[in-house]
């Protein structure tokens, strides 16, 4: 009996222990890049044909400039987003 009052009270101090506190990690691991995939457009200069006058060849020229500044707008924002 008196082992038993001695090893009750070990017993007892074991429970009230506290617990190891789990301890969080952050570890930054690389991903592959999943940008969308950007078609390219239809340019204004693909439909003319020789015979048009020169107001509507300038007229398309303005265009695609535009249609050119947009796209590449747009693979900039995709290559942004892999980095």
């Amino acid at each position: 009996m008196k082992v038993l009052m001695q090893i009750f009270p070990l017993l007892i101090a074991g429970c009230t222990a506290t617990s190891p506190k789990p301890v969080e990690i952050r570890i930054p691991i690389p991903v592959s890049c999943q940008a969308p995939a950007i078609a390219a457009p239809r340019f204004a200069t693909t439909a003319l044909r020789p015979a048009d006058d020169l107001q509507t060849k300038v007229r398309a020229l303005l265009a695609e400039r535009q249609q050119h500044l947009a796209y590449e707008t747009r693979l900039r924002a995709a290559l942004q987003a892999c980095q």
